[in-house]
């Protein structure tokens, strides 16, 4: 059953490449939605995908790559809309 997970991620999370390693781990979860940076600290993502890979997905946004220092992440879970067609980064908020 495919459910979403939108989260803001907060702390040492831009100049990292947490982005590029974000696509990179829902790619390879197949998973599809977007990240984006928001603010000076924050980046937000909003994915799509089977509950047990969004869950492998949540704990790594709580890790992060490794030059990232995650502080918090604020996630919410809903029911999938099928709107994504893959994954992709993209401007800023």
């Amino acid at each position: 059953m495919a459910v979403r997970l939108h989260a803001v991620v907060s702390g040492r999370v831009q100049g990292v490449a947490f982005r590029w390693y974000a696509r990179r781990v829902a790619d390879g979860l197949g998973l599809k939605g977007w990240i984006r940076n928001r603010g000076e600290d924050q980046v937000e993502v909003c994915v799509e995908g089977e509950r047990a890979e969004l869950e492998k997905y949540a704990a790594w946004l709580r890790r992060g790559p490794s030059l990232a220092r995650v502080e918090d992440v604020d996630d919410t879970w809903a029911e999938a809309t099928g709107e994504f067609k893959d994954f992709r980064v993209i401007g800023s908020a």
